[in-house]
C-alpha cells in the first residue's frame, strides 16, 4: 500500500481506543473509528516506519454485529459515540478484550475478573456540554456535538441516546429560542459572536437539573451595547425552559460569561437567573453537592458499580490511614471513610477540594482531610503515614516523578489504582512492577456505554 492509495477491506478487530485493524496482502493497516466486521473504504494517509494508517471514507457494508434498529440517528456523524450501533453485550466483549490484551502485554500471573456493565446503557450521562455553531460553513444555527473529525462543524442531537430525554428537550427549546431571535454563535477564529455553549447537568437519583447558558460578553451582537437587550433575552430563555414538560425539575438556571479565547467551558462571571448554582446527587447512601464545574463521574449508577468494586479491592481498612491521591471532589474518600481510621485526599484543583470538604460535612464525616496541591509536592508534607493508597489520576496517568515517590519511597504494602485510560494504566504498571509491586486483581467497569472509554480497577501488593 502506498500513501494516497484507496482500498476496500473488512475490519478484523479494534484496539483501544478506536483503532480498527485490517490487513491487505499481509500488511497491517489502522483505520480509526471503524467497527469489527464492517467492510470499509479507506485512504492511506500515513506510512512511515512500517506503520500504515488510513482515513475512513465510507462504510460500504455494516458489520453483522450491528443492530438494525435502535441506534442513534446521528451515529457516525456525531463524534460522541463509537459503539452506538452495537448491542451492549458486544460493546462489553470488545472492551474486555482490549483491556486484557493491553494488560497481558505488561503483566503476568494476575487475576483478570472481566468487565462489569453499566446498570443502564441508554440515558446514563448526568452531564453534557453542548456547543453552538453551524452544521456547515454559513449554515443555520446548530446546537449539539462536534461532527466527527471536525473542530468547527456542529451536529444538532435531538435524539441523543446517552442522556435522559430532558437533556434533548432543553437543547431543542434553547436552539429554537435563539434561532427565532436570529442570535448568532461565537466564531472561534474571529473571536466574535455571542452564543458559546449549553451546559446541562441532571442528577439520576434526585432528578434535579442545573442548566447554564455560556456566552461571550459581546452584548452588542444582541442589539444594545449597554446590556439591556441581554437581560431581556436571558429572561425570555429562562421562561422558555420553565415551560417545558420535564420529568426532572430545575434546581437552577444560570448564565455564564466566558471571554476566554480557548474553546472550553469556563466562567468569568456567573449569574443565577433562577434557583441556585448547585444541585444534589446521591451515591451509595451519601449525598453530594455539585456545582456547574465540579468534577463528578458522568454516570451516577455506573459510579456506584465502580466504587463498590474499588471498595472491595481496598478490603479491610479498620484502624488504617488511607491516602486518596488525585481525589477530585472526594467521592472515593467519603465512601471509604466510614470504615477507616482516617482518609487523606490530595487534589490539585482547589474548587474540587472545597467541594470535597463541603460534601464531607454534608455527610457527617469527620475523619476526612482534603488538601489542595500537587501530589508530587504535597505528599512529603503530610504528617500521617498511609497504610494503603488509592490512586485515581487523570487520563494521562501519574507523573513519573510522583510515581517514583509513591513506589520507591512511600512503599505502602497495598495500593488500588483506578484508571480511566488503560494505556496510561499499562505504562504506569510497568514502573510500579519495577518498584516491587505485583498486580493481584484487575476488573473493568464500563462507565461509558456507546463510547470507546472504560474504567479499570487494579489492586497491587508490595512483594519486596
Amino acid at each position: 500500500m502506498k500513501k494516497g492509495e484507496q482500498f476496500e477491506a473488512v475490519v478484523e478487530s479494534i484496539e483501544f481506543p478506536n483503532k480498527g485493524i485490517l490487513h491487505i496482502d499481509g500488511e497491517r493497516i489502522v483505520v480509526k473509528n471503524a467497527i469489527p466486521g464492517q467492510k470499509v473504504r479507506g485512504l492511506v494517509n500515513k506510512k512511515r516506519g512500517g506503520r500504515c494508517e488510513a482515513r475512513l471514507l465510507e462504510v460500504v457494508e455494516p458489520s453483522p454485529l450491528e443492530r438494525k434498529e435502535g441506534a442513534c440517528p446521528q451515529f457516525g456523524i456525531c463524534g460522541g459515540c463509537l459503539y452506538q450501533s452495537l448491542p451492549y453485550e458486544e460493546q462489553l466483549k470488545i472492551k474486555e478484550e482490549q483491556i486484557k490484551s493491553l494488560l497481558d502485554s505488561v503483566c503476568s500471573d494476575y487475576q483478570f475478573e472481566g468487565i462489569k456493565g453499566s446498570p443502564i446503557s441508554d440515558g446514563y450521562r448526568n452531564k453534557m456540554e453542548f456547543s453552538f455553531g453551524d452544521e456547515y460553513k454559513d449554515g443555520p444555527l446548530a446546537l449539539g456535538m462536534h461532527k466527527r473529525g471536525s473542530f468547527y462543524d456542529i451536529v444538532t442531537t435531538p435524539e441523543c441516546q446517552i442522556v435522559h430525554s430532558d437533556f434533548c428537550r432543553i437543547l431543542m427549546a434553547t436552539l429554537a429560542y435563539f434561532k427565532e431571535r436570529e442570535i448568532g454563535f461565537y466564531k472561534k477564529l474571529q473571536h466574535t459572536g455571542y452564543l458559546r455553549h449549553l451546559l446541562v447537568r441532571r442528577a439520576i437519583k434526585t432528578g434535579e437539573i442545573l442548566v447554564a447558558l455560556v456566552t461571550s460578553g459581546q452584548v452588542e451582537w444582541l442589539g444594545a451595547a449597554d446590556g439591556s437587550a441581554e437581560i431581556e433575552i436571558l429572561a425570555g430563555w429562562q421562561a422558555c425552559l420553565q415551560e417545558l414538560p420535564l420529568e426532572g425539575r430545575f434546581a437552577g438556571i444560570l448564565h455564564i460569561r466566558n471571554d476566554s479565547l480557548a474553546d472550553v467551558v469556563q466562567s468569568d462571571e456567573l449569574t443565577i437567573l433562577y434557583g441556585r448554582d448547585y444541585f444534589y446527587e446521591e451515591l451509595l447512601g451519601l449525598k453530594f453537592r455539585i456545582s456547574p464545574f465540579s468534577f463528578f463521574q458522568t454516570n451516577s449508577l455506573g459510579a456506584e458499580v465502580l466504587y463498590e468494586t474499588a471498595r472491595g479491592y481496598v478490603g479491610e481498612t479498620k484502624d488504617k490511614v488511607v491516602f486518596d491521591l488525585y481525589s477530585g471532589t472526594g467521592t472515593i474518600a467519603q465512601i471509604i471513610a466510614p470504615v477507616a481510621d482516617k482518609v487523606v485526599g490530595v487534589e490539585i484543583v482547589e474548587e474540587a477540594v472545597e467541594a470535597a470538604r463541603e460534601n464531607a460535612g454534608l455527610n457527617g464525616l469527620t475523619n476526612c482531610e482534603f488538601i489542595a496541591g500537587d501530589v508530587l509536592k504535597v505528599i512529603d508534607e503530610i504528617m500521617d503515614k498511609p497504610d494503603l493508597i488509592i490512586l485515581d489520576p487523570p487520563r494521562d496517568g501519574i507523573h513519573p516523578k510522583a510515581l517514583d515517590k509513591i513506589g520507591a519511597h512511600i512503599r505502602v504494602k497495598r495500593m488500588v489504582y483506578i484508571s480511566c485510560k488503560p494505556t496510561s494504566l499499562a505504562r504506569d504498571l510497568i514502573a510500579l512492577q519495577q518498584y516491587g509491586y505485583k498486580i493481584e486483581r484487575v476488573c473493568c467497569v464500563d462507565m461509558f456505554p456507546g463510547t470507546a472509554n472504560i474504567e479499570t480497577v487494579c489492586s497491587l501488593k508490595l512483594t519486596e
